[in-house]
């Protein structure tokens, strides 16, 4: 009688707990992704809202409610909308019944607080003619009638040559542009 029933051998015991354990992981892992990592899936969720700003930082001309969309769609991935911004392939419109959850922003700053925090960032806030030590340049008269030093065109291979070439480029477009804006305005005034 001992040969007709069926005996559990170690190879079998080891396919079992194989097939335990990747079961257990899928099941584990499913319920994982359903409670946090899949918030952007399913009706109702609410999109990051830092996510939605930084795609529309980047691209200023999308609209808010096609990336919320988007978002929405592909999970939350704010690499994948790039990609597909990029690639020129746009993003789909989304439906009527798309109706985002927009986060409400708190109303309980005082206007005299926010007021003084403007005025604070702004003082942080340097010109380039300050941040980059340019005043002395700045006024002295202008150098456009001067002769350029020419230009090497070739890339040094010594770092603090590049490094002197470059700071002085973009001194010469802080600058110029310092002179343009001035130009600029004596026009507006005249």
């Amino acid at each position: 009688m001992t040969d007709d029933e069926p005996s559990l051998n170690i190879p079998s015991l080891l396919t079992l707990a194989v097939v335990s354990y990747f079961v257990l992981r899928w099941f584990l892992n499913r319920d994982d992704n359903s409670a946090a990592g899949g918030r952007g899936r399913g009706r109702g969720n609410v999109v990051d809202p830092a996510s939605v700003a930084q795609i529309a930082q980047m691209f200023p001309q999308m609209n808010t409610r096609d990336i919320m969309w988007d978002l929405q769609r592909n999970g939350g991935s704010v690499p994948a909308t790039t990609e597909r911004i990029l690639t020129g392939r746009g993003l789909e419109t989304p439906p009527p019944s798309f109706q985002p959850q927009v986060p409400i922003a708190p109303t309980t700053i005082p206007v005299a607080q926010t007021a003084s925090a403007a005025s604070v960032s702004k003082a942080d806030g340097q010109d380039l003619i300050s941040r980059y030590n340019l005043s002395a340049k700045a006024s002295s008269p202008s150098t456009e009638d001067e002769p350029e030093t020419p230009s090497k065109t070739a890339w040094s291979q010594n770092k603090d040559e590049r490094q002197r070439l470059l700071q002085k480029r973009r001194d010469d477009m802080i600058l110029a542009a310092r002179r343009k804006m001035m130009q600029k305005d004596q026009g507006n005034t005249q």
